[in-house]
């Protein structure tokens, strides 16, 4: 199967509805109360768009955006089951499911057009010597992260793997590769890059 624009992934799961605790025990959720915190955001590449030359090959790990596969996902009727639509877009982010992918050959992930991947900043700890902390109670928003990934849309803008940057509020979209958490947030809701000392 060849598609023009998009990119078409196999996802034989669309939601992580079990876990194993240490003990072996197998329990299994119901994710129709938090379908965004249960989706599976990868799948392997089927077909590559034919129009754009994107590096990604069949076979590879594609990670996208969590519509793909929530609300019923974007599934093909095919005879491939459990095959979904992931669109492409080389110029516009919001039109770009689209947004990492991992080699099979190499097992080095690459950035899509229009996408940042963060690494979340380990925040310093701060010791109370004569001062009483007050917790806070409620979790303050995630506005900063470490660049997880070099593109050539970064350096164009220069920005590099390890930088500290700044992003807008609520972008901190999660995501796991290879077990870890990150954040995917389009280049241009990039804000500012710290100095060290500011971090």
């Amino acid at each position: 199967m060849k598609t023009l624009e998009n990119f078409i992934v196999h996802v034989p799961k669309r939601m992580n509805d079990e876990m194993t605790l240490k003990s072996g025990l197998k329990l299994f959720i119901d994710t129709r109360f938090n379908e965004f915190e249960h989706r599976i955001n990868e799948g392997t590449v089927v077909a590559t768009p034919m129009r754009y030359e994107t590096g990604v090959s069949v076979g590879d790990t594609l990670y996208f955006h969590h519509l793909v596969v929530i609300n019923d996902g974007q599934t093909l009727e095919t005879d491939e089951k459990d095959n979904y639509l992931v669109k492409f877009s080389p110029t516009v982010a919001t039109n770009n499911q689209a947004i990492c992918y991992k080699s099979c050959k190499t097992g080095i992930i690459h950035l899509l057009n229009r996408w940042s991947v963060l690494a979340p900043l380990v925040e310093p700890t701060k010791k109370a010597s004569e001062i009483i902390e007050v917790v806070e109670l409620e979790e303050r928003p995630v506005t900063r992260g470490v660049i997880a990934f070099d593109s050539e849309e970064l350096k164009a803008i220069g920005v590099k793997k390890g930088d500290v940057v700044g992003f807008k509020k609520n972008h901190d979209y999660r995501f796991k590769i290879d077990g870890l958490e990150y954040y995917r947030t389009r280049v241009e809701d990039l804000m500012c890059v710290y100095e060290e000392e500011e971090v």
